[in-house]
């Protein structure tokens, strides 16, 4: 998570709608490249805790907790036209509701931008690194990059003297590619949902405790410490042991399969 400076209470684009006092949040999830399902789907955190999803539900959730809820809207930007599907892990797609260049999602206009992470191996264009970076560059507009969404940001030069989180396993990539912009990775594919409950109770301007605690207790997210509890020494060792028991499986599976 990145953002030019702490914002203060009321700042932001997230506004009040004509007559009605509910606080509005426009929330951009950026998927250029298509990108990892479960880094996208963080993004339901934040949807839960919209008055459009709880306001139906008075029955299961409390009134003062509903009237607490701001009002969200999530556009799904990329790099295909409006309509056209992007393409996620897993086979799924979703919808594209705006292009990068659209009016709507252009720097001051987004409260919050989600980047999910994408294949690493794609090259990030300047059209990207620009829209990336107008944003960061809008001390209103947070940035939260989930997993491979760390090369992104790198690329468009918003990590330096910032903390960010990466994937574990890319951190000798990340540290060859943007080690001189000082930067401490933790954090992987599912680590978004951590990385958004942690920025609903920050930032209560926009997620006022109460709902900020009782979205994270309806959803379960956000228990995990935030310093990994294992060292990387015993990660490799693991995955290592994984790979040995693998190979000799796949032996097995061959001396069966010759005929006798």
């Amino acid at each position: 998570m990145t953002s030019q400076s702490e914002p203060t209470t009321g700042a932001g684009t997230g506004t009040t709608t004509g007559t009605d006092s509910r606080h509005k949040i426009r929330i951009g999830v950026f998927v250029p490249f298509g990108c990892q399902l479960l880094d996208l789907a963080c993004v339901d955190v934040f949807g839960t805790m919209s008055y459009e999803y709880q306001s139906p539900l008075t029955d299961f959730i409390p009134k003062p907790i509903v009237n607490l809820a701001p009002s969200v809207d999530i556009y799904y930007i990329g790099s295909v036209h409006p309509g056209e599907l992007i393409e996620l892990t897993s086979a799924m797609n979703i919808r594209c509701t705006h292009h990068m260049s659209s009016p709507e999602v252009q720097p001051g206009k987004l409260d919050i931008v989600m980047i999910p992470g994408p294949d690493p191996s794609i090259a990030v264009t300047d059209e990207v690194k620009k829209w990336v970076a107008g944003h960061f560059a809008v001390p209103t507009t947070d940035i939260l990059s989930i997993c491979t969404g760390a090369f992104i940001c790198g690329e468009a030069g918003i990590l330096k003297g910032k903390k960010f989180c990466g994937p574990r396993a890319g951190q000798d990539v990340l540290q060859a590619k943007f080690g001189d912009q000082g930067v401490d990775w933790q954090g992987g594919i599912t680590n978004g949902n951590d990385l958004v409950a942690a920025y609903a109770r920050h930032q209560t301007h926009h997620f006022p405790g109460p709902l900020a605690e009782f979205g994270i207790m309806m959803t379960e997210v956000g228990d995990r410490p935030q310093q990994y509890t294992k060292s990387q020494a015993s990660v490799t060792i693991g995955v290592v042991w994984q790979i040995i028991k693998a190979v000799f499986m796949g032996f097995g599976s061959k001396s069966k399969s010759k005929p006798s």
